[in-house]
């Protein structure tokens, strides 16, 4: 009988052949799952933590906006009482609230010969050369608020010595609207007249130590109109302004006539706009008629020629251009200008007891060039002819038989929009003698300062 082999159980080898396999498994799908929970616990974590911070954020701006409305509805209530306040006379202590400001003009001059009169000309306002050697020039005190939501005020004040005596004058006292329809404006008081160019400009303002000569000539320096202006802008891309001045002061050339009609009335047109992004340009027209009663210059000259007056009608046009240049319109680094202006004025009448029948004219063209951030070069020619007949000959009238013209040539550096120091040579020729000028002058704004117009 043979014996047989016994062979385990094959369910039996299996399973001890499994079994070690499966406890690995099992050990290794432990440990991921513990690890997945450990994700999962920190991710909760985090997200719980992004939505208190979110929550946090939002409690924040929530606060923040109500605040913000808060201080929006005081701020109206406080405008609305100030508003009522003005209306009612009342002054609300935050109803008082003038830009002051003060502007300091100076320096020195060495003229050879000098002038202060024009051959051809009657003289009159600010004109001359001055005297060399040290002076204070004309200091102005600025005051300016609005006073209200329809009207705009202000008022500068000009204080200067002449001859050891100190004087003080109102240069400018006006009122104006500020919220009329239809592009209007109206200003009422003593102002420069918007005649010509640089009329409405302070002398601080302008580009070199003097006015041109048609300005001195014609306008005694600059034109100040005690009356009324009216202008209108139009609706327009192209900028365009028309307007009218109606005047009963007695600032040269004009004078006061004490009727209740103005003694000279005026009319201006400015047209202007861009070129590309680094242009704009200004032109302008004015006519201006007068009604002149015993006009006299009212300025120092020479004492062996008789200071007559002058009465009949004064008729002035003045044309002017400006053109500016800045890379991309901004000004601040380098920019450069072209400007000019004609003057022709026609006058009829009765001067020195003489039938007067008389032509002038003069112009003057400029160029200033900003060619670093706070340094400026520039060079001005300017002129003045008369044709006044041979009848006036002994007078001050007296045609000089030649043009009066002077060429200039200036550097400033302004190391601040406050500040500004001159140097200035002029090679003078409004005498039949030529004269050479040097002016050092100095600028300095003190207080609250308004931009200048274009």
């Amino acid at each position: 009988m043979v014996n047989q082999m016994n062979f385990p159980n094959p369910v039996i080898f299996l399973a001890l052949f499994v079994l070690p396999v499966t406890s690995v498994y099992a050990q290794d799908t432990d440990a991921e799952m513990a690890e997945l929970r450990q994700l999962v616990s920190e991710m909760k974590a985090d997200y719980e933590s992004r939505i208190s911070a979110l929550e946090e954020r939002l409690a924040r701006a929530e606060s923040t906006a109500r605040s913000a409305e808060r201080d929006a509805e005081e701020a109206f209530e406080i405008a609305e009482q100030t508003a009522i306040d003005q209306s009612a006379g009342t002054s609300a202590a935050n109803s008082f609230n003038p830009a002051i400001g003060a502007i300091l003009v100076g320096g020195y001059a060495n003229v050879d010969t000098g002038w202060d009169e024009i051959p051809g000309f009657q003289p009159g306002g600010e004109i001359g050369t001055g005297s060399s050697g040290f002076s204070v020039g004309e200091a102005e005190l600025n005051i300016n608020a609005n006073i209200d939501s329809r009207f705009y005020g202000n008022m500068t004040v000009g204080i200067h010595e002449d001859d050891g005596e100190v004087e003080i004058g109102i240069e400018e006292a006006w009122l104006q609207t500020t919220n009329m329809p239809l592009g209007l404006a109206v200003t009422g008081g003593r102002f420069f007249s918007a005649m010509g160019y640089l009329n409405s400009f302070h002398f601080h303002a302008d580009d070199f130590a003097d006015r041109p000569l048609p300005y001195q000539a014609f306008l005694g320096g600059r034109y100040a109109v005690d009356g009324i202006q009216a202008r209108w802008i139009a609706p327009t891309d192209l900028f365009i302004e028309v307007g009218t001045e109606l005047d009963w002061g007695g600032n040269f050339p004009s004078t006061a006539n004490g009727e209740s009609s103005p003694g000279a009335y005026s009319l201006f047109v400015n047209i202007g706009g861009d070129v590309g992004d680094s242009n704009s340009w200004l032109a302008g027209f004015t006519h201006t008629s007068a009604d002149a009663i015993d006009r006299s210059g009212g300025h120092g000259h020479d004492e062996t020629i008789p200071a007559e007056t002058f009465t009949g009608d004064s008729d002035l046009t003045v044309v002017d251009f400006v053109w500016k240049w800045a890379p991309n319109g901004n000004n601040a680094n380098r920019n450069f200008k072209i400007q000019g202006e004609y003057f022709s004025r026609s006058e009829r009448g009765i001067y020195a007891d003489i039938d007067y029948d008389g032509d002038q004219t003069g112009w003057y063209a400029q160029a200033v060039w900003q060619f670093a951030p706070t340094w400026r070069v520039g060079l001005r020619h300017d002129m003045v002819d008369s044709d006044n007949g041979p009848l006036l000959v002994g007078t001050e009238l007296e045609d000089p038989g030649r043009s009066s013209y002077r060429d200039s040539l200036m550097f400033d550096w302004s190391p601040s929009e406050f500040s500004r120091l001159r140097l200035q040579y002029t090679n003078d020729n409004v005498l039949p003698t030529s004269d050479q000028q040097w002016y050092l002058q100095y600028i300095m704004s003190i207080g609250a300062h308004a931009a200048h117009q274009f």
